[in-house]
């Protein structure tokens, strides 16, 4: 239990900087006026001073931080962080006179925050803006990840923000150093993507969106989060240029930063276009949207043109975790709908803004197993697993093999679990796993044209435990739960 009281320090400091993010929001309704710059008061006010005074009353845990610690901070955050965020939707609700319950306000902030981009929310046109603006703000927070946007911007994580940048960081490679400091890394990650987020609403807004709109859709677009301000996605536009300014950066945005920062710090691409798992990111994604683009032609769902511009858009849009719809994908022939939703789980690369298992698993699983298929004919042979011209080590080849059992029970468990609630098994299972991938619309009854509304409170918690363990990548959470992790 000692170990809760320095990460309830930090949590506080969290809960601080997170409060002031709702600043944002209250410029805009200010300048709108739309009506809402009460609620965002309050809200903002009421979460700084609760971080300021848990801040206060734990100054006194100050301590080096420990790996351990950084793990139950960053699924403390993951958890916590959305009941703030949960609260001016559901204050802003109350004003327009209609109710949202605190289920389905907990599963929004959960949605935006992990970059899921499932909604249970409609008329979305109609909303005010300040709400909007929030809703994807909270992707473009979530995207690049919050904890290590505080090792970048608060000194007094300094000493410990390895741990926790190592505690956050997706993938299985999580002890990378871009610079001498971790701080330092921290900054040019969220460096690039700062650069990538200008150059993104500086284009839409070149393409025609109104000003505001081209922030929403850039904040969702290099986080790879989908939501819209918009009930038909950016399906509302129609427009070919916006959806190539999107493919654009979803395919950016899908791979590892980390190449971004050290190809832009050392003025040359070459060790950018090199790496294994960008080139294998970029080549499933590609192939599988013409895939798809040919299927749509073949089976005469659309023109050449039309195969083409629809089968890609959407098939990468699911693929990069991202969600965004400009058609009713569930109407094609449905190997295309499965396919998309399978490809969400490995088609982003790790140190991406993407969700799912990660490519560089998928990448390591697949020559393990022509390793052991290659033993059974030579059995003296010595191989070792190699990534590029890098050697895998065991330790990681186990990790890899523990997360993927983790990961395929998960998603069993929670499937049955709504079917358990007399869900259909589609929409059961293509929620959770459209969930733990954090992609957002499913198959069945949870499509892109619906939300998932249509599930009951049990079935949206569920879905909710999804995207957290999602988030965290299942072991970070499932790894609190042993005794050994509290064993001093």
């Amino acid at each position: 239990m000692r170990d809760l009281l320095p990460v309830l320090r930090l949590l506080g400091a969290l809960m601080v900087m997170f409060g002031l993010s709702m600043g944002l929001p209250l410029a805009v309704s200010w300048f709108l006026r739309d009506g809402m710059w009460l609620v965002w008061l309050w809200s903002l006010g009421g979460t700084v001073l609760a971080g300021a005074l848990l801040w206060a009353c734990m100054e006194r845990y100050r301590r080096e931080l420990q790996p351990r610690h950084g793990v139950i901070l960053v699924t403390l955050v993951w958890v916590f962080l959305p009941l703030c965020a949960s609260v001016p939707l559901q204050l802003a609700y109350a004003e327009l006179g209609r109710s949202l319950s605190f289920t389905h306000a907990y599963f929004e902030a959960v949605s935006g925050l992990t970059t899921t981009g499932a909604t249970v929310l409609s008329g979305l046109d109609a909303l005010p803006v300040s709400l909007n603006i929030w809703r994807t703000f909270l992707q473009w927070l979530g995207g690049m990840g919050i904890l290590i946007l505080a090792v970048a911007i608060l000194p007094l994580l300094g000493v410990g923000g390895s741990q926790l940048f190592r505690a956050e960081a997706a993938g299985p490679v999580k002890d990378t150093k871009l610079t001498p400091r971790i701080t330092g890394t921290a900054k040019g990650l969220w460096g690039v993507y700062a650069v990538f987020s200008i150059s993104c609403a500086l284009a839409f807004w070149l393409a025609g969106m109104t000003p505001l709109d081209a922030v929403m859709h850039m904040f969702t677009t290099v986080s790879l989060g989908g939501l819209s301000s918009h009930d038909a996605s950016l399906g509302f536009y129609n427009s070919p240029v916006i959806e190539g300014i999107t493919l654009v950066f979803m395919l950016m945005a899908s791979c590892n930063f980390a190449l971004y920062f050290v190809a832009l710090r050392k003025g040359h691409w070459r060790g950018f276009w090199q790496d294994p798992e960008m080139r294998a990111t970029l080549g499933v994604l590609l192939g599988s949207g013409l895939l798809v683009a040919l299927l749509l032609w073949v089976k005469g769902v659309y023109g050449p043109v039309d195969a083409l511009r629809y089968g890609v858009f959407n098939t990468i849009s699911v693929a990069t975790t991202t969600g965004f719809a400009t058609a009713d994908y569930l109407t094609w022939p449905v190997f295309a709908p499965v396919f998309m939703l399978f490809l969400s789980g490995v088609a982003t690369s790790a140190g991406s803004t993407g969700g799912g298992i990660k490519m560089v698993r998928m990448m390591i699983l697949v020559k393990q197993a022509r390793l052991e298929l290659t033993r059974l004919v030579h059995p003296r042979a010595v191989q070792p697993v190699l990534l590029g011209r890098s050697v895998v080590d065991h330790r990681m080849i186990f990790s890899v093999l523990a997360f993927m059992l983790v990961y395929g029970g998960t998603i069993i468990v929670l499937s049955m679990l709504l079917m358990l609630s007399d869900l259909d098994p589609i929409t059961a299972f293509s929620a959770v796993v459209a969930s733990v991938h954090c992609t957002g619309p499913g198959l069945g009854s949870i499509g892109p044209s619906s939300t998932y509304a249509v599930l009951n409170d049990f079935q949206v918690w569920v879905c909710t435990l999804g995207m957290l363990l999602g988030r965290l990548e299942i072991l970070s959470f499932l790894a609190l739960l042993t005794p050994s992790f509290w064993r001093r």
